[in-house]
């Protein structure tokens, strides 16, 4: 079962504003395109770059480094969506951003 993380303040991220934050030791990205939050991992599978850096056109952020692009609402890379990058669910509650991050193993 998914479990939330705490996010910070959603006001912390303007529209067409980015911040990265750790989700259990990985960075993520969360963008805010037009007031709708999106979460994936900050780190381009092609080659690290922080995507948090990149711009955002579309629903679509573009990697700052080789211009590979992934899609904001999935991770899928747009040129071979078989490749993707992590994607989180965004919830806001009370102004606070929760991130789904998948629930630790136990035992």
């Amino acid at each position: 079962m998914a479990e939330r993380v705490l996010a910070g303040p959603a006001a912390n991220v303007p529209v067409g504003g980015v911040i990265v934050v750790d989700v259990r030791g990985k960075d993520v990205a969360v963008f805010n395109v037009e007031g709708t939050f999106h979460a994936i991992d900050d780190l381009c599978p092609h080659m690290a770059a922080s995507l948090s850096g990149g711009f955002v056109e579309n629903g679509v952020v573009t990697c700052p480094w080789h211009y590979w692009q992934f899609r904001l609402c999935d991770g899928a890379w747009v040129d071979n969506p078989r490749i993707r990058t992590g994607s989180y669910i965004v919830h806001v509650v009370d102004g606070e951003l929760q991130i789904e991050s998948p629930a630790l193993p136990t035992g």
